[in-house]
C-alpha cells in the first residue's frame, strides 16, 4: 500500500502519516523529488489524500494524476481527503480525473479538520478546539482502518445527494477562482523580502493550488490572496 498526498499547511499531511503508520503504508508527498512512476508500479493499492478545495481536487493533485495516470488506473484506490465542514462530493470528484476509465475505489473518507484560511470570518482555534479536531480524527481513522483491514466497503461522497451539493457549491465558481488566482496575489509594503513565500510555494504563482502556505507562513503577514485585507491571524498547523 502506497500513500500519496498533497498538504497545503499540515492537516492532510497529519492524516496521510497517520493513516499510513496504522496501516503499514508507505508515504511520500507529491512534493517530493523522486521516480514515482517506480513507486506506483510497484504497489497493489495506492492510497491519495488531499485537501478539498469547494468540492474540487486541488490543482497540484490534478497536475500529478495526470502524469501519473497511466500507473494509477489499474490499481485499488482508497480516498482520503480533508475539509473543513462538508464538501460534498470531495472524495468522488478524484474519479472525474479518469474519465475514459472507472477506478478501482475501495474505500473513501471524509475527514474534518481546521479551516487553514486566515481570512473573512474564520477565527484562530484554541489549544482546546484543535485537540478537540484530533481526538474526532483518530477515532475515525481507527474506524476508518478497521473497515479496510475488514474489507468493508464504504464511499464517503459517492451517492446523488453528495454529488448535487458539490455542483451546487463548488464546480462553478471554484474554476473562477483558480483562474484567477494568478492576479490575486497581494504583497503588502510590509513585506521585507525574505522570499519565504517562493521557497514554500509547491507550484508557481500562475498555477496556484489555493492552499494558503505562502499566507501562513509569511513572517510580515504580508502576503492576501483572493480575499482582500491583513490576515488577522495564521494558521501554525496540527502539530
Amino acid at each position: 500500500m502506497l500513500t500519496l498526498y498533497f498538504s497545503g499547511t499540515g492537516n492532510t499531511k497529519y492524516v496521510a502519516e497517520l493513516f499510513s503508520r496504522k496501516m503499514g503504508a508507505v508515504c511520500h508527498s507529491i512534493e517530493e523529488e523522486i521516480n514515482f512512476a517506480q513507486f506506483i508500479k510497484s504497489h497493489d493499492t495506492l492510497v491519495f489524500c488531499y485537501p478539498v478545495y469547494g468540492s474540487r481536487v486541488p490543482l497540484i493533485m490534478r497536475d500529478f494524476v495526470k502524469m501519473n495516470q497511466a500507473w494509477i488506473a489499474d490499481k485499488k484506490i482508497i480516498i482520503l481527503v480533508t475539509q473543513n465542514l462538508f464538501s460534498g462530493d470531495g472524495a468522488r470528484a478524484f474519479t472525474d480525473l479518469f474519465k475514459k476509465r472507472k477506478l478501482k475505489v475501495i474505500y473513501a473518507e471524509h475527514f474534518n479538520m481546521p479551516n487553514n484560511v486566515p481570512l473573512l470570518f474564520y477565527k484562530k482555534l484554541t489549544p482546546t478546539e484543535l485537540g478537540n479536531y484530533i481526538r474526532k480524527l483518530e477515532i475515525k481513522m481507527e474506524k476508518t482502518c478497521r473497515n479496510i483491514i475488514s474489507g468493508t466497503t464504504l464511499k464517503r461522497g459517492f451517492s446523488p445527494f453528495s454529488r448535487l451539493l458539490g455542483l451546487i457549491q463548488g464546480l462553478p465558481w471554484m474554476a473562477f477562482v483558480e483562474k484567477q488566482m494568478a492576479k490575486s496575489v497581494r504583497i503588502s509594503k510590509h513585506c521585507n523580502g525574505c522570499g519565504l513565500c517562493a521557497t514554500v510555494c509547491p507550484a508557481s504563482r500562475d498555477r496556484c493550488t489555493l492552499c494558503f502556505r505562502c499566507v501562513n507562513k509569511c513572517p510580515q503577514q504580508a502576503i492576501t490572496i483572493f480575499f482582500p485585507g491583513k490576515p488577522k491571524w495564521q494558521y501554525e498547523g496540527v502539530e
